[in-house]
């Protein structure tokens, strides 16, 4: 969606990569920090029930597309996983960490494919997340089932946290795309007002 609005505003490459550098960073700065303040908050189980590092991810998809997204779908677990070790709290755990950032950089892919289309009709952020949100939820399944005997993770156990987080998916459904058409409302306005 904002390479479209960069391309329509005649913004040069070097600006461009510095304008979705910024923002990357930003989106995984939020990834690694809205965790802890649920945490902080909701306790342990917050994290499970809200999801709150899926949320900069779903954005950063949708926002910047699928190589961004995919970039701050990757990054967020890990550096949230370094960041957190120094601090003696892992988050992610360990064993964990591989799953997760499957599931997030899925998330981010699928949310990216609409990027381009969001630009041209800002309602399809609704689909976009949806199935970002189905299709990472299901790429996790799949890694359990596979390599799930090595991590001491069971299908049961991720179906239980899927089930548990239900809230978090269905407040995201609503609250990233509003997100996605207020920043593009925004910066169509911008752009209208320039002219």
């Amino acid at each position: 969606m904002l390479e479209n609005i960069l391309v329509l505003n005649k913004v040069n490459t070097k600006t461009k990569i510095a304008i979705k550098t910024l923002i990357a960073i930003g989106l995984v700065a939020c990834a690694v920090g809205l965790p802890q303040i649920v945490h902080l908050f909701a306790g342990a189980q917050g994290g499970m029930l809200w999801l709150p590092m899926y949320l900069p991810v779903l954005i950063g998809g949708c926002l910047l597309g699928t190589w961004w997204g995919l970039g701050i779908g990757v990054g967020s677990p890990i550096c949230s996983f370094l960041i957190t070790s120094l601090a003696g709290n892992t988050m992610p755990a360990l064993a964990r960490l591989p799953f997760i950032i499957v599931e997030l950089a899925v998330f981010a892919v699928v949310a990216g494919l609409f990027s381009k289309k969001i630009a041209d009709n800002k309602w399809l952020a609704f689909p976009a997340v949806l199935l970002a949100q189905l299709s990472g939820r299901l790429a996790f399944i799949i890694m359990t089932a596979i390599f799930g005997v090595v991590s001491n993770f069971s299908v049961a156990t991720v179906l239980s946290q899927i089930q548990t987080g239900l809230i978090g998916l269905y407040l995201q459904a609503i609250i990233v795309p509003l997100i996605i058409i207020g920043l593009s409302t925004l910066l169509k306005r911008e752009k209208h007002n320039d002219r």
